[in-house]
């Protein structure tokens, strides 16, 4: 499963920049669905996302 993972974070990561080919998607979903490391590090990185894009406002209403 070790491949499957590394291959599911990367895909995590690209969609963090640019939209998944439906093929990607589905076996992203597929893995997550079986993967409960995999899920956390995709929540994660949702947080860090939102974490972002926070700061990035309140740097913004700042200025």
């Amino acid at each position: 499963m070790f491949g499957a993972c590394r291959q599911a974070s990367r895909l995590l990561s690209k969609s963090q920049d640019l939209p998944l080919t439906f093929g990607e998607r589905l076996k992203l979903r597929y893995h997550l669905a079986l993967c409960d490391k995999c899920r956390a590090f995709s929540r994660q990185l949702d947080q860090l996302r939102h974490f972002a894009r926070q700061g990035s406002q309140q740097a913004q209403s700042d200025s």
